[in-house]
């Protein structure tokens, strides 16, 4: 069972960063485009989205190496807990009064990732 909760968790991480890394960057670096921020702070805030993807890509390839190498379970701990504290950073803004985070996917795909991973491991 946990190699299929963890080949489900990386599977997930893959389309996040698909959809997070071509569709969403294009989105994000639209109304980033439109602001009046200055050239580097628009800059960081373009690493920042990347590197988020990046660490989808990272966190699928991690999950995807645990399924077939169960030796390899340490490296599935981090993966959970940065899905999971990262769902919590969502869901306690959402609590705060920032509704529009509410129609993200984010919270609810690290929920998902970061569970799936718990259970599996």
């Amino acid at each position: 069972m946990s190699f299929y909760l963890f080949l489900i968790a990386a599977a997930i991480c893959f389309l996040s960063a698909g959809v997070h890394g071509i569709w969403g960057r294009g989105v994000y670096l639209g109304f980033i485009a439109k602001t009046n921020l200055p050239s580097r702070e628009k800059t960081i805030s373009a690493v920042s989205w990347d590197v988020f993807t990046i660490m989808l890509l990272v966190s699928g390839g991690s999950l995807g190496f645990v399924a077939f190498n169960a030796h390899a379970i340490w490296m599935a701990y981090p993966i959970m807990l940065i899905n999971l504290m990262g769902a919590a950073v969502f869901f306690a803004m959402m609590a705060m009064g920032r509704k529009e985070l509410i129609a993200l996917p984010g919270a609810y795909l690290m929920s998902a990732i970061g569970v799936l991973t718990l259970f599996a491991i």
